[in-house]
């Protein structure tokens, strides 16, 4: 088969590579049909998750046909569309058994930090992902959720992952009738992110970028409004200002490790590794909310550590949530919105681009160019 295929940092192509093959009873095997890239992707690419190793598939938002199953398989058939979460989950762990299926301990035996994922290095399991024509899926009972027939492929593409991490991001929240959200990141995550906000009741939601297309992108999609950082003195006073003077009731980072904003983050962060990547909308979420406000934090960072005003934190008395988004979850809540017409997760696709054309889809999202919000492989064209 062809698969993306990992080089080094900033070096991805697309090379032949062995199909994948059942190795348990419980596994199955997909036909890929659409596999999207992910912000989190990036990091990844940059080198900055721990390791990535050489050769490796990228890959953890998409859906497929199943194409084979092993033999203690009974939810699927071979024919069966479906849309696989990013977590690799057991089903019937301490932690799946509470619905953190995100912190699964028998995916990833390995680590005490996180479970099993799909194509994100040898840290969450080693597992390839899902750029590729074809992909092996463990725990096919547990994960994948059947397309209904009536519904296309990408517009459920999304319950993989950055649509259920949204509403998650929302969700941790805690929004309360009429409340003011923040979120930072106008990327794919603080899209939904700030469409779940509204459905979970805020009474106003504000963006902050500093790429205008994706502001402008994110006030015609979500219906916000939106600060451009860069714009602004001091981003913190601003939005606290614009929020009565107290700040906002609830901040969002969705951006993550890669945040633009402050040198130093970025320079202890990004460059010499000292922190595990750059910790700016952290600080910023913690510094803007109001006293006894809430922080949610779905942005992806590295283990150890990171440069966090944690003293402010205590200080104010705020309620601090994050987790990896526990998909499985939040699928059939998901489903409905997005039948009923309240949220059009396919509308947030800007690009598509057959698999060979994987490296320049990579590059031109990475490097924000061409108005690019969401990028979709489509392994099989």
């Amino acid at each position: 088969m062809r698969a993306v295929v990992y080089r080094g940092p900033y070096d991805v192509e697309v090379a032949k590579k062995k199909d994948p093959a059942i190795e348990h009873p419980a596994d199955a095997i997909l036909q890929v049909t659409r596999a999207a890239i992910c912000g989190s992707d990036l990091h990844l690419l940059h080198g900055l998750v721990p390791d990535t190793r050489v050769g490796s598939t990228f890959g953890h938002e998409f859906t497929g046909i199943v194409e084979e199953v092993g033999p203690a398989v009974r939810a699927l058939k071979k024919g069966d569309r479906v849309v696989v979460p990013f977590n690799i989950a057991c089903g019937a762990c301490f932690y799946c058994s509470r619905n953190l299926t995100a912190c699964c301990e028998n995916s990833n035996p390995n680590s005490d930090v996180v479970g099993g994922c799909f194509g994100y290095s040898h840290t969450t399991g080693g597992y390839d992902g899902g750029q590729a024509q074809y992909v092996r899926v463990p725990y096919a009972d547990v994960g994948p959720m059947k397309i209904p027939d009536d519904m296309e492929d990408e517009q459920v593409l999304f319950l993989s992952d950055i649509l259920p991490t949204g509403y998650q991001a929302a969700e941790m929240g805690e929004i309360k009738g009429g409340e003011v959200v923040v979120v930072f990141g106008a990327g794919p995550v603080g899209l939904f992110t700030a469409k779940s906000a509204w459905l979970l009741g805020a009474g106003r939601v504000i963006v902050v970028d500093h790429v205008e297309y994706r502001l402008d992108f994110a006030r015609r999609y979500a219906g916000v409004e939106t600060v451009n950082f860069k714009k602004v003195d001091d981003i913190v006073m601003y939005l606290k200002e614009i929020c009565g003077g107290r700040g906002p009731d609830v901040c969002v980072d969705a951006v993550g490790m890669e945040a633009e904003g402050s040198t130093p983050h970025r320079l202890l962060g990004l460059k010499l590794k000292m922190e595990a990547g750059a910790a700016t909308v952290i600080g910023w979420c913690i510094d803007t909310v109001r006293k006894g406000g809430n922080v949610s934090i779905i942005g992806v960072y590295g283990p150890p550590w990171n440069f966090v005003p944690v003293g402010t934190a205590m200080n104010k008395g705020l309620t601090l949530r994050m987790n990896q988004c526990n998909v499985k979850r939040y699928m059939p809540h998901l489903l409905k919105h997005i039948r009923e017409g309240r949220i059009d997760a396919k509308a947030i696709i800007t690009h598509r681009f057959p698999l060979r054309q994987a490296k320049e889809a990579y590059r031109i999202f990475s490097d924000k160019r061409d108005g690019c919000v969401k990028c979709v492989l489509l392994p099989q064209a």
